[in-house]
């Protein structure tokens, strides 16, 4: 039997067990599909899902698996924009973290209000309702843009892209420097600002 998606990699503790090295060699064909959904600490805990950490030790461990396979396997995260709470400035954290780390970001989606979830309570009333802080909702130009950033690599995003580094005040990822997002454009200005957020 083949695993390719569903395991809780934050539950497999110090696995003692062996369990991941029994998924590795056994049951994963190709790719394992996990969703870390985000990395930022403030949306991952609006989220329910367990931190930036776990999955840094997840995507070690699942390494460390790799060596001496004659046929490698690769890790496929799932990554989310536009959740209640996730900014710009979120979203390009991610991005970097996408860059940095050479992820492969085929598995993203944008948020989607569904019955019965905490996430869509805080959708359609701007409030965490655990503590009853105000919590951003990215809508419409934004959550585009939120998007974009997942799939930077993109062409067809790179507008898009370039527009949120620009409201961002990360201009700096924009150029052909190794921590570059995306290219720059003949005679485009360099502005900076602080926001994170759509205005």
């Amino acid at each position: 039997v083949f695993v390719s998606s569903g395991i809780r990699y934050d539950l497999i503790g110090t696995d003692e067990a062996g369990y991941l090295g029994a998924l590795c060699t056994w049951h994963v064909s190709g790719h394992l599909k996990v969703a870390p959904e985000h990395i930022s600490p403030h949306i991952t805990k609006l989220m329910g899902k367990p931190g930036r950490e776990d999955f840094d030790s997840f995507r070690q461990r699942f390494e460390e698996q790799q060596e001496g396979k004659k046929k490698r396997q690769y890790l496929v995260p799932y990554f989310m924009s536009g959740h209640p709470g996730c900014t710009i400035a979120d979203m390009i954290e991610l991005a970097e973290y996408i860059r940095d780390n050479h992820l492969y970001t085929e598995q993203v989606q944008d948020f989607t209000p569904t019955p019965m979830t905490v996430s869509t309570c805080m959708y359609y009333t701007g409030l965490d309702p655990c503590t009853l802080e105000p919590v951003h909702v990215p809508k419409d130009r934004e959550k585009r843009i939120q998007r974009a950033l997942l799939q930077y690599r993109n062409k067809a995003n790179h507008e898009l892209v370039r527009e949120g580094l620009s409201v961002a005040g990360r201009t700096d990822l924009i150029g052909d420097g190794p921590d570059s997002l995306i290219p720059g454009l003949p005679g485009h200005p360099r502005k900076r600002n602080k926001r994170g957020k759509m205005a």
